[in-house]
């Protein structure tokens, strides 16, 4: 049990425990030196023994941390606390730091039962943007599964624990290490299960096992033990979705079936071509049928040459011509044949040939292309209804955007004024508005520390500005503008107001030496008063200050000024003016006379 006063690497403070795994507790906390809620993961001390793991760890952590995108759950820091056991033995604990994210995990959704079908193919195209990005980014997930995507209030996923699969997958000794650190085989994929190399192509299994489940209540393989679900996962054919939820269409049958594909070469081979033909599925277009070399050449450049597909059709005319049963009285077509097919081909060529050259100038050949408009800054849903009445196929993809405005399209896909052929597949990347930042808790900082807070929230420093403070020493910053704990958007600048170390000295002459010497004193200037007492000009009532030592202006913090007031008595000839005394009715303080 971690004590929630515990603070892990000077400034991570440890919270109440919000989520249990298993390789790792997860906490939520506080980060002290920014001002933010985070999420803490501490993982297995039995984990941390191994000292490869802890390399490898940091190694993934640092990976993941590059990332930065709306679908993914940001890595802040990661390393290694130590600490005592109850029974005196040092350990130390890994952890990783994350963005705190409020909703509920995917699991917890799916145990209500199989979702509602637009809503499970959206989930699935986020989490297909978060593979796309990560897979260019160089990181595989390697444990894609419903409890680590979290939907937040307003829907929108986050996919968290990239690279720490990797990390103990290349720690662990045999499988069952690994299912037991990872909690489940039900999504892994065939190569996985058999301890072979795992790419992108890993994820995209997952992620279709994924599928399988929001759409049916259930994974596709289920047993008594990891072993046994692992070794369905290798050998065993998927029923379809729609044998369990017969609102799942063929069209989706298809989608998920193949993404369920044993050779990883037949599967789909990238996360863009998987979210195409589900988007071509969900608007009720069955997909093209994909064959053993589609893509073939972009897989041999990231993941290696493929095997040699089998031709089908070659295949099973060769069982044919070795069934012993059948008598062959020919063994090629005659040769007249032949040239006979080679004629016909050669005219058909020149009549074509001589139809295009003959063409009016200006002709065109018939052509049902459609060019891709532009739509930079429409709303999705006037983008939609522009494609759509194009006879092409828009799917949407959120990002965020400091310049377009929640729900307008930043760019599309192919882009615009590009000719693609009706019912083509074109990706609009709509804005969800600015990636929002929290302005962290600067006040008392110092401009560098200052500085330094608000860059790792993602903001710039604004304008700086001073004014006078009684305390803070001078660049001690006072405020800033928005305020600690409000949102900003990503990039936006964040005003700050430091102490100049100075005060502003007001104009007391005139006012009583207990008033004077209050307002000096106080919070709002906090110098020190020393009394000075004049007796060559007689007192009056209250001590009216008749002379300060430092005048109106700014001064340096704590500095002392002398007040000096009159103290003398009326024999001393100093009062009085034009044959008047204090009273002004011609006579003195004692009778009368010009003093």
């Amino acid at each position: 049990m971690v004590d929630e006063e515990r603070v892990l690497a000077g400034r991570y403070r440890v919270g109440s425990v919000i989520g249990r795994g298993g390789m790792a507790v997860v906490y939520k906390g506080t980060d002290t030196k920014l001002g933010r809620t985070v999420a803490i993961k501490i993982l297995k001390s039995e984990l941390a023994s191994d000292p490869a793991f802890r390399t490898r760890f940091r190694q993934e952590a640092q990976a993941a941390s590059r990332m930065s995108h709306a679908t993914i759950v940001r890595v802040y820091d990661a390393g290694e606390e130590t600490v005592r056991r109850p029974d005196g033995e040092l350990a130390r604990d890994p952890f990783i730091v994350m963005e705190y994210v409020e909703g509920h995990q995917l699991k917890d959704l799916i145990a209500q039962g199989p979702l509602d079908i637009d809503e499970a193919v959206r989930i699935e195209q986020d989490l297909l943007t978060a593979l796309e990005y990560s897979h260019r980014a160089g990181v595989v997930h390697r444990d894609i599964k419903p409890g680590n995507i979290m939907i937040t209030p307003s829907g929108q996923v986050k996919v968290m624990d990239f690279g720490i699969a990797r990390a103990v997958s290349d720690t662990s000794s045999t499988v069952a290490q690994t299912t037991a650190i990872l909690g489940t085989a039900s999504y892994f994929s065939p190569e996985q299960a058999k301890g072979e190399t795992v790419d992108a192509r890993t994820d995209l299994y997952s992620a279709g096992v994924v599928l399988f489940e929001m759409l049916t209540g259930r994974p596709p393989f289920q047993g008594d033990t990891a072993v046994s679900v692992a070794y369905q996962h290798v050998s065993e054919t998927p029923v379809r979705p729609s044998a369990l939820n017969p609102k799942v269409s063929p069209a989706l049958d298809q989608v998920v079936v193949h993404s369920l594909a044993k050779d990883r070469f037949q599967r789909y081979q990238t996360a863009a071509e998987f979210s195409e033909q589900l988007s071509m599925a969900a608007a009720g277009h069955v997909p093209a049928a994909t064959t053993s070399t589609k893509r073939y050449d972009d897989a041999t450049e990231i993941f290696g040459a493929p095997p040699a597909p089998v031709n089908v059709t070659e295949h099973a005319l060769r069982q044919l011509t070795n069934d012993d049963t059948v008598t062959r009285t020919q063994r090629r077509p005659p040769v007249v044949w032949i040239w006979a097919g080679v004629t016909v081909v050669a005219v058909i060529l020149l009549a074509v040939l001589w139809w295009v050259m003959t063409l009016p100038q200006g002709a065109q050949m018939p052509t049902a292309s459609r060019t891709i408009p532009e739509l930079t800054d429409a709303t999705w849903e006037d983008a939609k209804d522009t494609l759509t009445g194009l006879d092409l196929l828009p799917t949407k993809f959120e990002q965020t955007s400091a310049d377009i405005a929640a729900g307008h399209v930043i760019s599309v896909d192919p882009d615009a004024g590009t000719t693609v052929s009706p019912n083509s597949q074109v990706k609009v990347y709509v804005s969800t508005g600015a990636e929002m930042a929290t302005v962290p808790d600067i006040i008392n900082m110092s401009i560098d520390d200052a500085r330094d807070a608000i860059e790792k929230a993602g903001l710039e420093v604004g304008s700086i500005s001073s004014e006078s403070s009684p305390n803070a020493p001078k660049d001690t910053v006072l405020s800033s503008s928005p305020e600690k704990g409000q949102d900003a958007a990503q990039g936006s600048s964040v005003d700050i107001t430091v102490s100049s170390g100075m005060v502003t000295v007001p104009d007391v002459v005139g006012d009583s030496y207990d008033t004077a010497k209050q307002k000096l004193e106080g919070g709002d200037i906090g110098l020190t008063v020393i009394e000075v007492t004049d007796s060559s000009c007689p007192a009056a009532d209250g001590n009216p200050v008749t002379r300060q030592s430092v005048g109106p202006g700014d001064v340096a913090q704590h500095s002392t000024i002398e007040l000096t007031y009159c103290t003398g008595s009326a024999d001393d000839g100093s009062s009085g003016d034009s044959g008047t005394g204090n009273n002004g009715n011609g006579t003195g303080n004692n009778g009368k006379g010009n003093g």
